[in-house]
């Protein structure tokens, strides 16, 4: 009987892990969460995205507090080096604007720039379901969320979803 019950409750845990699927979209609630431009303007996301209109997007969440994130920096330079069709956006979970644009100055990173002023609860920080940083995604030239999460510039998936 024991065992009957473990296999059940393996098999329910093996079946429940495959029907979580990952997204191709966003849901209306992240794309109309709003953004701060380096003006000092703000944007909804899908603004941002329409923007990027044809294009594959690298989304890089991050902050300038974060180790792994500026650890990562050279190889991600490597990436836009290799990848220059592609346009590179910055999402900050920085503390505050100042720090933001400090970090971004400080690190050269170059690329599309925005601050998350609603943070990781936010709407689009829920969506992605933020539990680490750095987080990358890759959008496609369709607008289809093609690589949805990956924390380590090393991760082969990348690779393909940029080609």
């Amino acid at each position: 009987m024991i065992k009957k019950l473990a296999c059940i409750a393996i098999t329910f845990l093996i079946l429940s892990c495959q029907a979580q699927e990952t997204p191709t979209g966003f849901t209306e609630e992240a794309l109309n969460d709003t953004f701060v431009n380096l003006n000092g303007e703000s944007i909804a996301f899908k603004e941002m995205l329409s923007s990027y209109e044809g294009q594959m997007v690298f989304v890089d969440v991050w902050a300038s507090w974060c180790r792994d994130c500026i650890e990562g920096l050279p190889q991600l330079k490597t990436i836009q080096k290799e990848h220059q069709d592609v346009v590179f956006l910055f999402l900050s979970l920085d503390k505050d604007i100042k720090r933001w644009k400090k970090g971004i100055k400080k690190h050269q990173i170059i690329g599309e720039h925005y601050f998350m002023q609603s943070g990781w609860k936010g709407d689009f920080g829920e969506f992605l379901d933020l539990d680490w940083i750095p987080r990358y995604m890759v959008i496609d030239k369709e607008g289809k969320i093609k690589l949805f999460k990956s924390v380590k510039l090393t991760d082969d998936n990348i690779k393909k979803a940029l080609q």
